[in-house]
């Protein structure tokens, strides 16, 4: 756990570490907001490159912190915290290749992300893809709890729900996942993001059924 602690900080200050290395070099107009067009739609100073960075820092906090109140809710053991943790480090790598992404673009004064090599839609499913394989590997192993997991109305019944909930919960997000990341590298722009939140939608409503369902045989 101290390593994966040791992993985390270092996650979540090394893009404010970075950028502040590299303001000076950034031009003093970035792009600071994209279009669904992919095109730049509003230019700001070059210091609006640290909002990324601390936005970073602030979840990481909060990731923490949500970290210790699951781990109140187990008696005994730490799976909720190390849960929760695990599921922070990969959030926290997706806002780093984010940051970094962006100092690119910041950097180059891009004006169209479709000339970027790496597409944006591309790179943040795959990581999402990454989150919910490795958020599926750990969900059987969660406990009842109201912070992370297959949280609904009907999976909190009892254990025998909460702990079946969690199994279907962890295979389907495998699943998306891998699914997810096939998207990722086979479309890009707005036919990564609709496939990709079909995929979402699809792996939801399915595992709200499979709770209701469990709920409706053991609750």
């Amino acid at each position: 756990m101290k390593n994966k602690k040791w992993l985390y900080f270092l996650l979540m200050f090394l893009p404010l570490l970075v950028t502040i290395v590299m303001l000076p070099s950034l031009p003093k107009q970035i792009p600071a907001h994209y279009g669904a067009d992919s095109q730049v739609t509003r230019w700001g100073s070059r210091y609006e490159a640290l909002i990324l960075p601390a936005f970073t820092i602030l979840f990481g906090f909060f990731m923490l912190a949500l970290a210790k109140y699951a781990a109140r809710q187990e008696k005994g053991g730490k799976n909720n915290e190390k849960a929760v943790t695990i599921t922070g480090l990969c959030c926290l790598l997706l806002f780093d290749l984010m940051c970094f992404y962006f100092l690119y673009t910041d950097f180059h004064q891009v004006e169209n992300l479709s000339e970027v090599p790496l597409d944006l839609n591309s790179l943040i499913f795959c990581c999402l893809g990454i989150l919910l394989i490795v958020c599926g590997a750990v969900m059987p192993s969660v406990k009842n709890n109201s912070v992370i997991g297959l949280r609904t109305k009907w999976s909190r019944i009892n254990e025998t729900t909460w702990a079946k909930s969690q199994k279907f919960g962890g295979i389907s997000f495998i699943i998306s996942g891998i699914l997810i990341i096939l998207i990722s590298f086979a479309a890009k722009a707005f036919l990564c993001f609709l496939w990709s939140m079909l995929v979402l939608c699809a792996d939801l409503i399915l595992s709200i059924w499979y709770s209701w369902l469990m709920a409706k045989k053991y609750g």
